[in-house]
């Protein structure tokens, strides 16, 4: 059958095989020396990447793709393209870094013998982001009462540093965390900013400009209580609104964001979970590689990832708490 495929012009076969799905090319690849090369086509992979990042439910510091793929044109690039496009679609597909993670099954198994072995504090994520409070659906409240997702393990009365302990979560391996849950406005702020469709002003910052060259640059800085909470964080939750018809500013946003995640705080290599939530699943929502982008990600030092979040039902929440959990476990082994 694929030999009946070579009477067909190069285009042609080219349109066939963009009707097939990257893993059925990929099986093409290996029927023969002919199809290997022609299914690695960088036309052909530039399309599949571009029809199907949009769809992707995540995505993080390993796997975003160049900005470069998005804005320059195929026929600006020789043959000798700048990307080869195959790998930048297997790198980035959430299905090939699942796989890739599957494939090493022994060394996920060492590592939770040699961690049962050690008595560890459960780990503690600060969680915030204006995704928290302009969203119509509460994505904090449905986490409270939804056990079959995410069990609630206990509010203790504790302090940590002056701050309040937050919950106490189980994930479905027994393993606990703990979140702190950091409002920049109190719940009757929030409501009216909502009812009104008003920005409410955010008493987590405060403002500090300087001036770059000839322009002014926004700088913000936390205040004292919250930095008291960055520098006893294992790791940090954004909830960024990823509503497609609401507007945002996602300069500030990264202003605020790394005001947060300041080295100065502690040392930079605490993971960052960026939840891309909507309220539910029938809102448009920003795909989580144009919202990496958008809040540009790739300046951060630390590792990060952005999961497609739904705060009605929950869903893409314990991918993206797996994954925190995992990276602050390394760092801690660190």
């Amino acid at each position: 059958q694929t030999a009946a495929l070579h009477r067909f012009q190069i285009d042609v076969q080219l349109n066939i095989m963009s009707f097939l799905s990257p893993q059925d090319l990929c099986h093409l690849g290996s029927t023969s020396c002919y199809w290997r090369a022609a299914v690695q086509d960088p036309l052909l992979w530039r399309y599949f990447l571009l029809r199907d990042l949009p769809f992707w439910t995540s995505v993080d510091w390993k796997s975003l793709p160049d900005v470069e793929v998005f804005d320059k044109a195929f026929s600006e690039v020789s043959d000798n393209a700048l990307y080869d496009y195959m790998a930048v679609y297997k790198k980035s597909c959430p299905q090939s870094r699942r796989s890739l993670k599957s494939s090493r099954p022994r060394y996920g198994t060492v590592t939770s013998f040699l961690q049962s072995l050690v008595t560890q504090a459960e780990p503690r994520f600060a969680m915030f982001g204006p995704g928290l409070e302009e969203l119509d659906d509460s994505l904090v409240q449905k986490m409270m009462t939804c056990p079959e997702i995410l069990l609630v393990a206990g509010l203790p009365q504790r302090q940590i540093h002056g701050i309040g302990s937050g919950v106490t979560f189980q994930f479905h391996n027994n393993q606990k965390f703990n979140i702190l849950t950091l409002y920049s406005t109190t719940s009757v702020e929030r409501r009216k900013a909502r009812e009104e469709q008003a920005v409410a002003v955010n008493k987590m910052f405060y403002q500090e400009n300087s001036v770059v060259g000839n322009q002014q640059a926004v700088h913000y800085s936390v205040i004292d209580q919250v930095k008291k909470v960055c520098e006893v964080a294992d790791g940090f939750i954004y909830v960024a609104n990823a509503e497609a018809h609401k507007n945002h500013d996602r300069q500030e946003e990264l202003a605020r964001m790394l005001a947060m995640i300041d080295p100065a705080l502690r040392p930079p290599n605490r993971p960052l979970l960026v939840l891309s939530c909507v309220s539910h699943t029938g809102v448009k929502r920003i795909p989580c590689v144009y919202m990496a982008h958008q809040l540009q990600l790739n300046l951060l030092r630390q590792p990060w990832m952005v999961q497609d979040t739904v705060a009605a039902t929950l869903a893409g929440l314990l991918s993206g708490i797996e994954w925190l959990l995992e990276e602050a476990s390394c760092k801690n082994a660190q």
